[in-house]
């Protein structure tokens, strides 16, 4: 049997679809080996370039060869490493090492394994969002272009999902938007509100950085402020444990699930209309819609978007369990649960924005459709309208209202029981009782008269 080579031998192995189907490269970059790894020797020359500065023996040599490595990263080295020490982040001081064997006696000097692991989490977390946070913009400006254009195009509302007073299309949208805008701001606030755990040692006590600068507790305030600083973040957290509190991790999933459920009710919505035939997600010239039946235009990107976001919600469960079960100042097994649900809330928040943009710029809406429905349900909500003209034309309130009802059973038994159209103005119309009012029927019958401060709102 012949060797299989690299891309083969990658095929014979189950890859992620979120990374190898989905997500954008920015976002799959954000969470691969390369920018982890990276970030840990940029955090480990911050810890060394701020520990020199506040006096410890460090020279401008071993600064000089860290910085000049920070990208030359030896995984093959780093792998077999971890395979011997079966150490993640020792792994990695020595590969480091290896290629700053002038700077190695002071690589991860005072430092614990949460202070790579931990404040690369948080940056990762932070620069997520800052991929995110834009999408979300896009997709809120095109929708926003769409409710503008289409602010006045009456169209049939649902309660319960069966007909109900009239909004307009573009007020439906606005429903949309808002919820988005609720999460842009959620989202914002999430970032905004991270914290760098910083210099905290292996139980969050400091002590490791007090011994090395001899009981001087100023300096180790002044070291964590340094480091901070130097890793992009405004504040750090004033206390942890060995990692930061996992409650962190609760807030940042949870603004992601909620992302998720707004989606998956406007692509719901936007599945529900394709079914009506009065709106479509864009559907391309080639695009195959059923492998047996040609004529089929199905939702896909709506339906991904729901799939995956059902997927997004769900992971705020992993750290609400984490969180709850961390032992005084830490245990293990927080790591590989968090190695997976971070990673992937982001990812698939990540898709489902990117299809969502794709969705709202290309949406056909079908006029005439729209039309055709109202007129098959605009005559029942007509009746009030035309009791009040009745009366002000001198009839009698219960006459109006006994004729009406009479009328209306009949041209729904037509719907209903012979699957006709809604004749009820005609039979309004043939009835001389309602003469008085037959000249106002079809202003009595505007739809845009039944849209309220729909296109205000709008």
């Amino acid at each position: 049997m012949a060797t299989p080579g690299a891309e083969e031998d990658a095929l014979a192995r189950y890859r992620s679809p979120l990374v190898s189907r989905y997500a954008s490269a920015e976002m799959g970059f954000n969470f691969s080996e390369r920018k982890k790894f990276g970030t840990w020797r940029r955090l480990w020359l911050y810890l060394a370039q701020a520990e020199k500065s506040l006096g410890l023996p460090i020279t401008d040599e071993q600064i000089q060869e860290m910085e000049a490595n920070l990208d030359n990263i030896d995984f093959k080295m780093a792998a077999e490493e971890e395979k011997k020490l079966r150490h993640d982040v020792m792994a990695h001081v020595h590969t480091f090492a290896h290629c700053c064997p002038k700077a190695a006696a002071i690589i991860h000097l005072g430092a614990t394994s949460c202070y790579v692991g931990d404040n690369t989490d948080l940056i990762v977390l932070r620069d997520g969002f800052n991929l995110l946070l834009p999408k979300l913009a896009r997709v809120i400006s095109r929708l926003a272009d769409f409710a503008e254009k289409y602010a006045d195009l009456p169209t049939l509302g649902f309660t319960h999902y069966q007909p109900a007073q009239l909004t307009t299309v573009g007020k439906r949208c606005c429903l949309w938007i808002q919820d988005l805008c609720m999460d842009l701001q959620n989202l914002e606030r999430a970032r905004d509100d991270l914290r760098f755990r910083g210099v905290k040692g292996t139980t969050g006590t400091q002590a490791s950085f007090l011994q090395l600068f001899e009981g001087d507790h100023s300096k180790v305030e002044e070291l964590d402020r340094l480091v901070t600083a130097k890793a992009g973040f405004k504040r750090a957290y004033i206390v942890t444990g060995q990692t930061y509190s996992r409650k962190v991790d609760i807030e940042v999933l949870s603004v992601l699930a909620s992302l998720g459920a707004s989606i998956h009710k406007i692509c719901t919505d936007i599945r529900l209309l394709a079914n009506l035939k009065e709106i479509e997600e864009p559907f391309e010239k080639d695009q195959i819609g059923s492998s047996a039946m040609p004529y089929k235009r199905n939702p896909m990107r709506s339906e991904r978007c729901c799939s995956l976001a059902r997927h997004l919600m769900t992971l705020i469960l992993d750290p609400l369990q984490t969180a709850s079960v961390q032992w005084f100042e830490r245990t293990l097994d927080d790591s590989a649960n968090r190695r997976v649900c971070l990673a992937e809330a982001f990812l698939t928040a990540d898709i489902i924005l990117s299809t969502l943009q794709n969705i709202s710029e290309g949406l056909v809406v079908y006029p005439k459709v729209i039309e055709r429905r109202i007129r098959q349900e605009l005559p029942f909500m007509a009746t009030e309208n035309i009791i009040m003209a009745m009366v002000k034309a001198g009839g009698n309130r219960q006459d109006c209202h006994e004729k009406i009802r009479v009328l209306s059973q009949q041209a729904a038994a037509v719907v209903k029981q012979e699957g006709g159209d809604n004749d009820f103005i005609a039979r309004v119309r043939a009835d001389p009782y309602f003469s008085p009012i037959h000249k106002q029927l079809e202003s009595l019958l505007d739809p845009s008269s039944f849209t309220g401060r729909a296109p205000q709102q709008v």
